[in-house]
């Protein structure tokens, strides 16, 4: 059935870089969170080349339905609990199951995301180290 979604078409070239989530990115909304009502988000996610300080490199989950990542330009380190480090180059993708344990270990200064993730509003948490997490 149908849903009660919007056309959009987003363009680079009136692309508006904001903070968000996270301190040391800047983010830019595809308009797909406003298309669909809420029920998706997808925004580009770009370093701001500061060192990686907040507390996205402790252990977190995001309470959501959906988290799709690919690699733009440059490299991630996540480890994720039950599947240990993963290196993430360009053209890379993780489809992040619900509620996986995960965290940051490092990135590069030139590091650019796609994130698609349902629904928009999702919360994240802040967990206990899994038993087998890397030091």
């Amino acid at each position: 059935m149908p849903k009660d979604w919007e056309f959009s078409h987003n363009l680079a070239t009136g692309a508006k870089w904001t903070p968000g989530l996270r301190e040391i990115f800047e983010y830019r909304d595809l308009g797909i969170k406003a298309s669909t009502n809420g029920d998706y988000i997808a925004h580009i996610v770009k370093s701001k080349g500061m060192p990686n300080s907040d507390e996205v490199q402790q252990w977190h989950v995001h309470h959501c339905d959906f988290q799709f990542v690919m690699i733009l330009n440059g490299w991630a380190e996540f480890e994720y609990e039950g599947q240990g480090v993963r290196r993430l180059e360009k053209g890379d993708v993780i489809n992040q199951r619900p509620g996986i344990p995960h965290r940051e270990i490092a990135c590069s200064n030139d590091l650019e995301v796609l994130e698609i993730v349902a629904p928009a509003n999702f919360e994240t948490e802040v967990v206990d180290a899994p038993a087998a997490a890397a030091e």
